[in-house]
């Protein structure tokens, strides 16, 4: 996670931002701590990246690139207001000891955001920000097959707003984000598929930030606080939920996962005996 020390909305690159209607900080850093201590008390190891001036989406970390084992794949934002965030998060990752792994120059691809698991198969939206040439050179790069997922409304623009995996064959989603046949990939190759109404995914409801052991289950879910509908399908299925507010947030076109990179179940805990600033509150 990082700070949103110098989170606003200075500029537009999707359909949420519009610089008339500015985050409130205070309450902005209020939801973020909120977040990563409900992170903290359900088991979750966090730790943090520190912000840098004149980076205002610094905070929305699921971009900063994809990270499998030991091997991190930096992003390469298809906007110029977000590139100067690749060179800190590179630095991160490699002062811990990860391989760097970076894409040919002119291939976008913005990480976590784009490109998630559901037991070993890697899912990558593109179209809005991510180019679906990457999805090859990245299932190369990690060995993994990969499936290309097309989306379709602007305002669902990364992978994680309209799609969360919760389980090796579970996941949650905005059919509406996806046309047709992408809807077919993920009902073919996903058989546990919870669909999410579209208010409750216009407040992110899709951008839950699913915690628990690898390979199974997840046993705990952050979600936007208005996905009460969402909520209580998961506690039918044993999982624990935790809401959150997000609303600063949402007006930069965030929520509760893009706020968050995964480092792995046990990886974080190992990283963070080899860092001096692992798990640093600020």
């Amino acid at each position: 996670m990082c700070r949103p020390t110098f989170y606003g909305v200075e500029y537009e690159i999707n359909p949420w931002m519009d610089v008339r209607r500015q985050p409130d900080q205070r309450r902005a850093l209020w939801q973020w701590r909120m977040l990563r201590n409900t992170l903290h008390t359900i088991g979750a190891d966090v730790e943090l990246v520190r912000a840098r001036p004149s980076l205002p989406d610094m905070g929305f970390t699921a971009n900063a690139g994809l990270l499998h084992g030991d091997i991190f794949i930096p992003s390469r934002f298809r906007y110029k207001e977000r590139a100067g965030e690749e060179v800190h998060f590179t630095n991160w990752f490699l002062r811990r000891g990860y391989k760097i792994r970076p894409l040919p120059m002119g291939h976008h691809f913005e990480g976590e955001g784009d490109a998630l698991f559901v037991g070993e198969k890697l899912f990558l939206g593109y179209f809005h920000r991510t180019d679906i040439r990457t999805h090859i050179l990245v299932g190369e790069i990690l060995g993994v097959p990969t499936f290309s997922l097309e989306l379709m409304n602007p305002y669902f623009y990364h992978l994680d707003t309209a799609f969360m995996p919760f389980g090796p064959e579970s996941a949650i989603y905005y059919p509406k984000a996806f046309d047709s046949y992408t809807l077919r990939i993920l009902r073919r190759h996903i058989p546990d598929l919870i669909p999410v109404n579209a208010e409750e995914a216009h407040y992110f409801a899709c951008n839950t930030v699913f915690v628990g052991p690898p390979g199974k289950q997840a046993k705990h879910a952050v979600l936007s606080a208005p996905a009460k509908r969402l909520g209580k399908i998961l506690r039918n299925r044993g999982i624990e939920t935790h809401p959150v507010e997000t609303t600063e947030f949402i007006k930069a076109g965030g929520s509760s996962k893009c706020l968050v990179l995964r480092l792995g179940f046990m990886e974080s805990k190992k990283r963070a005996r080899k860092s001096p600033n692992s798990g640093m509150l600020e």
